[in-house]
């Protein structure tokens, strides 16, 4: 009697499109370091002897370069960006553009309160990094939400206009710890996916 293949239950069958997605996608490591280059760069804006607004101008247009910049590094990092078989793979674009409604904020903040701008855009970018804990099973990303948001909104409040160049500094730094512990949280996911496929084998 031939044997008939059990479908996993629906919460596994999940868990495994996500470890796919982790690994093919090397939990998103192009961008990280794209936006760790990024931040670098706004933070080398933000010690030009321009105004708050003037370099928070400036600061939207290097903040622009971080999806280019990550399509260039996909290929040295051999990331992949899309999985027309994996039903789950869409959904990363969209927790990614879902920070763009934040934008008004920002805005207003550019608008009125200039000297706060780059803390409000760290704090931006750093909360939008939560959901990517589930996403790519990565808990790194959930704790550096945490600490980048806290820590934008700490120094936001404490630094002279003269010091607000340390928030996109501090920001790099957090980016390129996140991306060391992502780079591990992949080799992890990477023995887990190998060790799935060599079972279904």
């Amino acid at each position: 009697m031939p044997a008939t293949s059990v479908s996993p239950p629906p919460a596994e069958f999940l868990d495994q499109l996500r470890l796919e997605l982790s690994v093919k996608a090397k939990n998103g490591l192009d961008f990280i370091v794209a936006a760790t280059l990024v931040w670098t760069a706004i933070a080398g804006v933000w010690l030009l002897p321009n105004s708050a607004s003037r370099n928070g101008f400036i600061t939207f247009f290097v903040g622009a370069l971080t999806l280019p910049l990550a399509r260039l590094l996909s290929k040295p990092l051999r990331t992949t960006w899309t999985l027309p078989h994996n039903p789950l793979q869409p959904l990363g674009l969209w927790l990614n553009v879902a920070q763009l409604f934040y934008f008004p904020l920002l805005l207003f903040m550019f608008g009125r309160y200039p000297q706060h701008f780059l803390m409000a855009y760290g704090i931006i970018t750093g909360a939008h990094f939560f959901p990517y804990a589930w996403f790519y099973r990565a808990p790194a990303f959930a704790v550096m939400a945490g600490v980048i948001s806290a820590g934008c909104l700490g120094l936001g409040l404490r630094l002279p206009a003269g010091q607000l160049y340390l928030i996109p500094v501090f920001i790099a730094v957090c980016l390129a710890v996140l991306a060391v512990l992502l780079a591990r949280s992949y080799r992890q996911n990477q023995r887990l996916y190998q060790g799935q496929a060599y079972a279904e084998n």
